[in-house]
């Protein structure tokens, strides 16, 4: 099991130079590396022995986690370049984009880094560059790794390092999927707002008075949705800009303790990027996806993909989704009273994945470690 888990999470480090320019295709090219010889690698290990997983205690495996768009921050990549194929990621990135994605990722400015067209690439590459420096300092948690879970555009890192798809693949749905959000999130007015919550707190019913607010605006068909759950009491509600600026200001109405605008274009996992779901599930037909070698868990319903099929299907019906975040936590932590927790890895820029996991699962939290990615570290040598 050791075996698959680490060839399915290297597929994309061995498909890295087929990529070509993307402006002379429509359509992501096949890769070089036979993912089918690696599906058959992992099936045979599932229906093999399996006394090496039996053996394996809990508190030996490990989980890696993706952080999604807004923890994007000038720098990052600066402390991953020293490390084997990282440099080979962001010059097969660059073909696939059409721009360089690392003096991007370095120097910026952040106004340009924070843009939904770059900053989803960015940190799909900077994710996947971390588990190449993760595999270069601590092995065994790559060989050992039992689920993957991203968050939003975090996903696609996430099936991209289980095998599911190749880098290039992977990086040009990422790149349709960027161009299609930033352009539906321009059609309208719309954001994101963090929101902390009590136990009696109404969200459901702030929504639907935000809507009604909205039409009392001349505002037709508003929208004001819960687009994230990230811990118990705490959600992001997407919608029209003026629902928000709303809710913001009837905050002590519907039991909010503290609300505060995202820096996103957008009103991200929501009705409103309806348009953005053709050019993905388009781009989406054409990539040969795989079932993952190692699980991952879907943000639509927090349950790990069983069939490749499933994974084309909710990766577009997660851009109108809510991210069901906290649900994917309980799904991968939940366990019998002292059973061991695996160790956790946050791969990828910034530590909000890490500060989620505290709130829902304190013990969990406890075995949580993050990649950095801006700075290097001293030599381990």
């Amino acid at each position: 099991m050791n075996v698959r888990v680490a060839r399915a999470a290297w597929a994309w480090g061995r498909g890295v130079s087929c990529c070509r320019g993307a402006s002379s295709h429509l359509l992501p090219p096949s890769g070089a590396v036979d993912v089918e010889e690696l599906l058959r690698d992992g099936t045979a290990a599932e229906e093999g022995p399996r006394e090496a997983s039996v053996r394996r205690l809990p508190g030996q495996c490990s989980v890696l986690l993706f952080p999604g768009q807004g923890s994007q921050v000038v720098g990052m990549g600066r402390g991953l370049l020293r490390y084997p194929r990282v440099r080979e990621l962001y010059a097969a990135a660059r073909r696939v984009l059409g721009y360089d994605l690392l003096e991007l990722s370095l120097h910026g400015p952040q106004e340009a880094l924070d843009r939904t067209v770059h900053c989803q690439p960015a940190v799909f590459v900077a994710s996947l560059a971390a588990v190449e420096k993760l595999h270069h300092l601590q092995p065994a948690v790559i060989e050992n790794c039992v689920a993957a879970a991203g968050f939003s555009v975090g996903e696609f890192a996430a099936l991209v390092f289980a095998g599911a798809m190749e880098f290039c693949e992977g990086l040009y749905a990422v790149k349709i999927r960027a161009e299609a959000m930033q352009e539906a999130s321009e059609a309208v007015p719309s954001g994101m707002l963090s929101v902390l919550g009590q136990p009696q707190s109404k969200f459901t019913f702030a929504c639907l008075e935000a809507q009604e607010h909205c039409k009392t605006l001349g505002i037709e068909n508003p929208v004001c949705e819960v687009s994230s759950y990230l811990f118990p009491d705490c959600r992001v509600i997407s919608g029209h800009l003026e629902a928000l600026q709303f809710l913001q200001k009837n905050s002590s109405k519907y039991h909010f303790r503290r609300t505060k605008m995202l820096p996103v274009s957008g009103g991200f996992h929501t009705s409103l990027m309806e348009p953005a779901l053709g050019p993905l599930a388009q781009v989406l037909k054409a990539i040969d996806v795989k079932k993952p070698l190692v699980s991952v868990h879907s943000n639509v319903n927090g349950n790990r993909y069983m069939h490749p099929k499933h994974i084309q299907k909710l990766l577009v019906q997660q851009v109108v989704s809510p991210v069901k975040w906290e649900q994917t936590m309980h799904a991968i932590y939940e366990r019998k009273k002292g059973t061991e927790f695996p160790k956790t890895f946050e791969v990828g820029p910034g530590k909000q994945l890490g500060t989620i996991l505290k709130s829902c699962n304190l013990q969990a939290w406890r075995s949580y470690s993050h990649v950095e990615v801006q700075e290097a570290d001293e030599d381990p040598d």
